[in-house]
């Protein structure tokens, strides 16, 4: 998994996301590379997501060109350029179902290491 994407997964499961999933759309897209989707709660854990990631991302030199969704928090689109992450409550994410509709793009989960050296 690329470095940046890994910081990004490693901030949303920090704030307590699941089902965190990098979706590599290249070739099926010319908006993006990898799509990383994100399962929270509720709207208060997305926001919170949503700004664990802008800071973790920010001390690496990464922010994002858009930020769309977030005073709703239902679902919270960041376009990092290559990277899109799409943070999703548990409702949006079943509704919109971006796990079907990309299901040709390759797909690597992530899971919490536990290791912090990486």
């Amino acid at each position: 998994m690329e470095k940046n994407i890994e910081i990004i997964c490693k901030a949303l499961s920090s704030k307590k996301s699941v089902l965190i999933r990098v979706l590599n759309v290249r070739g099926l897209t010319s908006i993006a590379d990898d799509f990383v989707l994100a399962t929270t709660r509720n709207k208060k854990q997305a926001q919170a997501a949503a700004d664990e990631v802008e800071e973790k991302a920010g001390e690496i030199g990464l922010h994002p060109l858009r930020r769309e969704g977030y005073q709703e928090g239902d679902w919270i689109l960041l376009d990092f350029g290559d990277v899109i992450v799409h943070i999703f409550t548990d409702e949006e994410r079943r509704r919109y179902d971006f796990d079907t509709l990309w299901k040709e793009a390759p797909v690597e989960e992530y899971h919490e290491t536990g290791d912090d050296n990486e």
